[in-house]
C-alpha cells in the first residue's frame, strides 16, 4: 500500500541556535528541513518526504507506518 505524504506526523519548531524554523517528521527521524519561515520549513519537508516515498516505492522498500 502506498503511503500518502500527509499521513505522517510533522512538527515545526524555532531553533534559537540556527535562527530558523526546523521541520521534522516523527516517522523519518533522519530528515528535516530548515527555513526562515514556518511554512517554508513545513512545505520543504513535505516535498522531501514525498520524494523519499517515491524513491522507496521504486526500490521496493516498505515505508514507515504513520503514527
Amino acid at each position: 500500500m502506498a503511503r500518502k505524504v500527509n499521513e505522517y506526523t510533522y512538527r515545526v519548531s524555532w531553533s534559537e541556535e540556527d535562527s530558523n524554523f526546523i521541520a521534522t517528521v516523527a516517522e523519518f527521524p533522519s530528515i528535516s528541513c530548515v527555513d526562515d519561515q514556518q511554512e517554508g520549513a513545513l512545505h520543504g519537508l513535505v516535498d522531501l518526504v514525498e520524494d523519499v516515498l517515491v524513491d522507496m516505492a521504486e526500490r521496493g522498500e516498505v515505508p514507515p507506518t504513520p503514527l
